[in-house]
């Protein structure tokens, strides 16, 4: 399983916890503000380095205490290995086995998760970000070396803004540009080929949750009939104008379909969290394929915006990955899993089981 018992110190309301987990399937309830939501949080701290919530390190430390610290032991292609988080204002620490661990990245191979929660529907109807950040981590998770190049891409992309800022000569403009356009091409084909690879994956869920055929589609950030070469040069007025590069994969975009229609314009918040549970679900299937072992997914109240019906396909499809699941919600709903379920309940941030 990919987590065991794992600790919580000092995080938000949570003074103390210990959580010994299930490898199937496990439920946190309790009543609202009781510190539930900051246990899965924390939980996806230990995997990600970062809050899932977007707070920032200073709202994740509790009130009067200098850090919070996290640790969990975790399975790691059959052995096992303990990882450990602290954070402070003096900033992140991650420790594997003892070691230093490589910061996020580090985590994310050693407890490779998704999440579930309410603002889920931001997959599709949020910012392209939102979806470019989808397709990394699939990436990831998929393609060695993918990473590396990616962090690589972040770097030239930077400077080239730098240039562009401080009016640098067309010349030295023109002397990133190649660079910059062979890193980008490949951080846009991995992403091609991380959707190709989850496409049948995609498709299965979104007619599973939707009952709709649903359908995706990437795109670069520049003419995808030129070379980004080619588009740098003949748009480098407008970048000095605007300060920043305005072609690239940082401006590139999944576009979504449902039933042929654009899946943002979908009127039905639920009918969003759906199909962007569908993404997440796939997104998960294909990082367990690739890395052959179970991942960690966490769902913050899944019935929230989801009729009966609706809520049963979910779940049946969280069933059938595979995945070790924690999730919340306000009753000890067992109902939810299809098997045994492990039962705990949070009250003012202390973390107890019960079944």
């Amino acid at each position: 399983m990919p987590i065991g018992k794992f600790t919580a110190t000092n995080f938000r309301c949570l003074a103390s916890i210990e959580l010994e987990a299930d490898a199937k399937f496990n439920l946190i309830y309790g009543a609202n503000a009781s510190g539930k939501t900051s246990v899965l949080e924390a939980l996806a701290y230990l995997g990600r380095g970062k809050s899932f919530r977007g707070a920032p390190t200073s709202s994740l430390i509790r009130h009067g205490e200098q850090e919070f610290v996290l640790f969990g032991k975790v399975d790691n292609n059959g052995t096992g290995s303990s990882v450990g988080v602290r954070n402070s204002a003096a900033g992140l620490e991650v420790r594997i086995d003892g070691s230093d661990g490589g910061g996020s990245a580090g985590l994310a191979t050693a407890l490779p998760l998704q999440i579930i929660d309410p603002d889920v529907h931001n997959l599709v109807g949020g910012a392209p970000d939102e979806r470019r950040r989808y397709l990394d981590w699939i990436a990831f998770h998929v393609e060695h070396g993918y990473l590396d190049t990616w962090r690589r891409f972040r770097r030239a992309l930077k400077q080239r803004n730098a240039a562009l800022r401080t009016g640098a000569a067309t010349a030295t403009i023109e002397g990133w540009n190649a660079g910059f356009a062979e890193l980008a091409e490949a951080v846009d084909a991995a992403r091609r080929l991380a959707l190709e690879v989850a496409t049948d994956s995609l498709e299965e869920a979104g007619q599973d949750l939707l009952g709709s055929s649903v359908g995706f589609e990437y795109r670069s950030g520049w003419a995808e009939e030129r070379a980004l070469s080619d588009v740098l040069a003949t748009t480098l007025e407008r970048d000095r104008q605007q300060g920043s590069t305005q072609a690239g994969p940082h401006r590139g975009d999944l576009k979504l379909t449902c039933d042929e229609r654009q899946a943002r314009r979908l009127v039905s918040r639920g009918q969003q969290k759906l199909l962007a549970c569908a993404m997440i679900l796939a997104a998960a299937e294909t990082a367990q394929t690739a890395l052959e072992k179970p991942l960690l997914l966490l769902l913050d109240d899944p019935a929230a915006e989801l009729d009966a019906d609706s809520l049963a396909r979910l779940m049946g499809r969280v069933a059938g990955l595979g995945c070790q699941v924690i999730a919340t919600s306000l009753e000890p709903e067992t109902s939810l899993f299809a098997g045994s379920t492990t039962v705990f309940h949070v009250e003012r941030g202390s973390l107890e089981r019960v079944a």
